[in-house]
């Protein structure tokens, strides 16, 4: 009798790891398609980014060094890929932005420009899909967490070397923290 009640718990006991184990798979390939699709939504974003600085050199073409920038934090955030390092280039691509926006204030026939107005529209989209992206991000990653921090999970979690993940925070301070504006 005590070997049916021994046996029973130890097939118990499998399947309660099974179904963790699993649980733990099924939210980290989350975190992986949440980021995924931040990403993709980041290379929207920079593809559009070399576009403005050409319609903007167009009619402000002594602005160099706002283009160069603008062109650097572009490069820098393409190649950033942990989400820590991604959210410091993002914050210096999203300031570099508001510099090249600064410059279009000083020409109102640029900011009458179709080109312009497309394209300054599509960056407000791209924003809006990043936020949302990033919000949907986190929200995985917070539940992922908890998961690989509550028990029993957080035993199979390190039996099979399952690692908290990073939230996609923007790391500048709270005056920083504004999305980039891009009404004129």
């Amino acid at each position: 009798m005590n070997l049916f009640i021994t046996l029973g718990f130890i097939i118990l006991l499998v399947f309660v790891l099974m179904a963790v184990y699993n649980k733990l798979i099924r939210l980290r390939n989350i975190v992986k398609s949440a980021w995924s699709d931040i990403d993709v939504q980041l290379k929207k974003r920079y593809d559009l980014v070399p576009n403005l600085v050409e319609t903007v050199k167009g009619y402000a073409a002594h602005e160099k060094t706002v283009f160069e920038k603008v062109t650097e934090a572009r490069s820098l955030a393409m190649q950033a890929t942990a989400p820590a390092e991604k959210a410091k280039a993002e914050n210096m691509l999203g300031e570099t932005l508001k510099s090249l926006f600064a410059v279009a204030e000083a020409y109102p026939e640029l900011k009458a420009n179709l080109n312009f107005l497309q394209l300054q529209t599509q960056l407000q989209e791209l924003e809006n899909n990043i936020e949302y992206a990033r919000r949907y991000y986190n929200a995985v990653v917070r539940d992922y967490n908890i998961t690989v921090e509550s028990v029993p999970s957080n035993i199979v979690a390190s039996m099979f070397s399952f690692k908290q993940e990073e939230f996609f925070e923007l790391a500048a301070p709270e005056a920083e923290r504004e999305p980039v504006k891009v009404n004129f």
